[in-house]
């Protein structure tokens, strides 16, 4: 049976910041208007959960931390709410892999329960003609490298696009970054997940095809941004004690998600995450 490829890839450059929620919630709307709304992104941003894989030794961890130039990452990715997640829901399974300074992303859509058979169970999956490379090469990572699941983490996104000139720009704000060393299902119906990052902080990616526009540097620089080097998994491996301890360290329960009404934009709320508490590391 002929089955359409649903395989997609890209590359990109990325940068990322550091930055206040307020006062990313301002740059959003300095950046709005230039850049539009990505469809896909409601007021208040979406839910990215991703499901990392990585060896007994945690190589793909120590790759990033080595700054290796050539490293990659296996993980199972689901965009939206995780309520009503069942083995029908689509998920994707994507390698992200770093060439130098290049950003380059390969994954594929499958229903959840298909994605566990083959990142799970090491199973060999359905799948298009087009895809059979990159399924192989899942399957030849998951079984040669014995890899295993090893953090989830979770987050609040808002996304802006550019416009003619700069087609090729994507502006990310990430929030509420917070993660889990166990329980690694995204059908878990109260799992237990703790800020990786402290929660009035959220980080700005800035990605594009080919180079950074200079009106978006120009803000960069006016607003005293400073490039950063920081991986959400790597936050949670640190944090979950996997590796030498992050000095991010948060309990989500101590901080509420918020409850944002559709009348009133991100930037016309009150900070939405209060200040680490005194002591806290």
């Amino acid at each position: 049976m002929h089955v359409a490829s649903r395989l997609h890839a890209f590359n990109r450059f990325e940068l990322k910041y550091l930055v206040p929620v307020d006062q990313a919630a301002d740059i959003r709307d300095e950046l709005a208007e230039r850049m539009d709304r990505d469809l896909n992104s409601p007021v208040g941003g979406y839910g990215v959960w991703s499901l990392y894989y990585d060896t007994p030794q945690l190589r793909f961890y120590w790759e990033k931390i080595e700054g290796l130039k050539f490293r990659r990452k296996l993980r199972i990715r689901h965009y939206g709410d995780l309520d009503g997640t069942t083995d029908s829901t689509p998920v994707c399974v994507e390698i992200k892999q770093r060439v130098n300074r290049v950003t380059q992303k390969r994954r594929i859509t499958l229903p959840y329960g298909v994605a566990r058979q083959l990142c799970d169970g090491r199973e060999m999956v359905e799948h298009a003609p087009a895809e059979r490379p990159f399924v192989h090469e899942v399957l030849d990572l998951i079984v040669r490298l014995n890899l295993q699941p090893a953090a989830i983490t979770g987050y609040q996104r808002e996304a802006l696009v550019g416009r003619a000139a700069d087609t090729g720009l994507r502006v990310t704000f990430d929030r509420r970054i917070r993660g889990r060393d166990r329980d690694f299902r995204f059908d878990i119906p109260t799992p237990e997940n703790r800020f990786t990052i402290p929660p009035h902080l959220s980080v700005m990616e800035i990605k594009v095809n080919e180079r950074t526009p200079h009106w978006i540097t120009d803000l960069a620089a006016r607003r005293n941004l400073n490039l950063v080097r920081i991986s959400k998994y790597v936050q949670s491996i640190e944090t979950f004690g996997l590796a030498p301890r992050s000095v991010f360290h948060v309990d989500e329960a101590d901080y509420p998600p918020p409850t944002p009404t559709k009348e009133q934009p991100l930037a016309q709320r009150p900070a939405q995450d209060a200040p680490l508490k005194a002591g806290a590391k």
